[in-house]
């Protein structure tokens, strides 16, 4: 029954010429043979109404969870506003130029911080009018995971915006668009054949060639390998956490996704670290409760240099309790942590109370938390089904996790970061069973994003000139696999 409405629905797009075929300009200035002109239903309801059915089927039959509906200005506007008014959904709408007057809001109608919004377009390319539209709301606060489009024209809007963590629902492909029309003597084989040829030429997201000879490869590697984002650009995505932004911005800025471990016990020589070592990190990695001499005056010149040289603080303590104890803990007691440190970390193994209990303290103070994944220890239980419950968990408490200490990536989600502990330049071990990978290893091989550095640097006879070593390996590694993924 599906396939007939979809069959039919095409027909009468083509009849409205909301489908045209010959040579068309673009918005980019290029030359196409196929032209969709969506813009013309507003001149036929019942087709309109029609296509707004045809969209909630999708979101039920996907079973799609939000709070409200956005719809990408302006042609999938009034579609969004029969779906909504029809079945009663709350609605945003989110104009092209803020007002200068008034309230002067850039998205209409009431929402609250942390609300999920489904986005609705018409018709999608590279995807880059539903990223505008998700960009804007993300700066409301707002979460957006899902887009449904009537028309896909398979040019790689799909992968552009798997990449960046929203999962495009289409009605209608090009393919599909093609066939119907071919079979129903609307066009002939040479104009599907022309179209075709096009889509395939100017596909945005065509897997990289493994040779320079133009001979595809043997075995095509997954769209996401393809889709390695920078720094910069993965800090520019809609559902990142600020903080994590933040992280990636200032690796960008200062070249470094080098973190040093500063597991020393003396305040003025962690101080001391702090200052010398600012410019070359990107954070400072802290076990407070090794200090002999911790005061509040500490914490305070700890922040001051971390705002002196552009670095996070990220205090290593590994909540593992019940949220109402880490809450105290994070929050109270001789350390007060989340007074001075940017970023904490948490074990699992309590259950999702203990992501609870501290985001409770952290999330108002614009805090991120990264869990356990994997451990660089010998023999760690870290592995396997714990890790997919650290995945939910983190997906689940995604305003203030912001990602995971882990060997390798365990999702290929570019909105969370992933952080690499017991790095240093030789592979090995040492007699208490912690393991050691190199840089090359973490960032270029494994995709992280960060290692951390402890030994390597605190124990070598100039450490300055270590973190400068470990700075520029962890670099080129990472400008190595950004360049092997055509970045």
């Amino acid at each position: 029954m599906e396939n007939i409405c979809i069959d039919s629905l095409i027909l009468k797009l083509h009849d409205v010429n909301a489908v045209k075929f010959g040579e068309y300009k673009t918005k980019s200035g290029m030359m196409t043979p196929i032209y969709i002109d969506l813009r013309v239903l507003v001149s036929h309801p019942a087709l309109m109404n029609q296509v707004a059915s045809l969209i909630y089927q999708r979101v039920q039959e996907e079973e799609l969870q939000f709070d409200s509906v956005c719809g990408v200005p302006y042609t999938a506007l009034p579609l969004a506003t029969i779906i909504c008014s029809k079945h009663e959904l709350p609605m945003l709408i989110r104009r092209k130029e803020a007002k200068d007057y008034g309230t002067k809001r850039v998205v209409e109608g009431l929402y609250r911080e942390g609300d999920l919004c489904l986005i609705i377009e018409d018709t999608v390319t590279t995807g880059s009018s539903i990223l505008e539209t998700a960009e804007v709301l993300y700066k409301e606060r707002l979460k957006v995971t899902d887009a449904i489009v009537l028309m896909d024209r398979n040019q790689g809007g799909v992968e552009m915006l798997h990449s960046v963590g929203i999962k495009l629902h289409p009605i209608i492909s090009m393919s599909k668009l093609l066939n119907v029309l071919q079979k129903g003597d609307r066009i002939d084989a040479q104009t599907v054949q022309r179209v075709r040829k096009f889509i395939m030429d100017n596909n945005t997201f065509r897997p990289k060639e493994e040779n320079g000879n133009g001979v595809p490869a043997t075995k095509k590697p997954c769209v996401e390998q393809n889709l390695q984002l920078s720094y910069a650009d993965r800090a520019k995505l809609p559902n990142i956490h600020p903080l994590a932004s933040k992280l990636l911005k200032i690796m960008d800025d200062k070249r470094s996704n080098l973190c040093v471990s500063a597991d020393v016990t003396s305040s003025k020589e962690l101080l001391q670290l702090a200052d010398s070592l600012g410019p070359k990190i990107c954070m400072l990695k802290t076990h407070v409760d090794i200090l002999k001499d911790y005061t509040v005056a500490f914490s305070q010149k700890l922040q001051a240099l971390a705002e002196k040289h552009n670095f996070l603080i990220f205090e290593d303590r590994k909540f593992a309790d019940i949220g109402n104890t880490v809450k105290h803990q994070y929050e109270g007691g001789l350390y007060q942590i989340s007074s001075w440190s940017h970023i904490v970390n948490a074990h699992v193994v309590p259950g999702p109370g203990v992501v609870a209990g501290l985001s409770a303290v952290g999330k108002t103070l614009g805090r991120g938390c990264l869990l356990i994944a994997q451990m660089s220890s010998q023999g760690s239980l870290a592995t396997g089904e714990y890790t997919n419950t650290v995945l939910k968990m983190a997906e689940d408490h995604s305003d203030f996790v912001i990602g995971f200490i882990c060997v390798s990536k365990i999702t290929k989600k570019p909105e969370f970061i992933y952080m690499t502990p017991g790095v240093q330049m030789q592979a090995g071990g040492d007699m208490l069973g912690q393991q050691y990978t190199t840089p090359e290893e973490v960032i270029h091989n494994h995709g992280s994003d960060v290692i951390i550095v402890g030994r390597g640097v605190l124990e070598a006879p100039d450490r300055l000139k270590a973190a400068e070593s470990y700075r520029k390996s962890g670099w080129d590694a990472y400008t190595k696999r950004l360049s092997q993924s055509g970045q």
